[in-house]
């Protein structure tokens, strides 16, 4: 009888891991989206501010509002992609 019971609660107990497990996979999954999200804002609104005080230069160098934009936008995605995996590699 005590078997039976012993066998029983590792059935359980076994169930409520596979079920935390998937939880902790979909809150993974979440938070990448969440944080791919952000760093896709953070890159619109540096890209924005970025425009904003060097346009006043654009017209010295002889350089199209489109052309900064998107050496701006080049320059800070790559700036980004460093920083994030930096810190990537520095939390393995």
């Amino acid at each position: 009888m005590r078997t039976r019971v012993d066998v029983a609660l590792l059935a359980q107990n076994q169930s409520l891991l596979v079920s935390t497990d998937k939880g902790a996979d979909l809150q993974l999954r979440l938070q990448k989206t969440v944080e791919g999200l952000s760093v896709v804002a953070i890159i619109y609104y540096s890209v924005s501010l970025a425009v904003y005080l060097l346009y006043q230069f654009a017209s010295v160098f002889g350089v199209s509002k489109g052309n900064l934009t998107a050496t701006v936008a080049l320059s800070i995605l790559a700036l980004v992609w460093w920083a994030l995996s930096r810190i990537r590699a520095c939390m393995e």
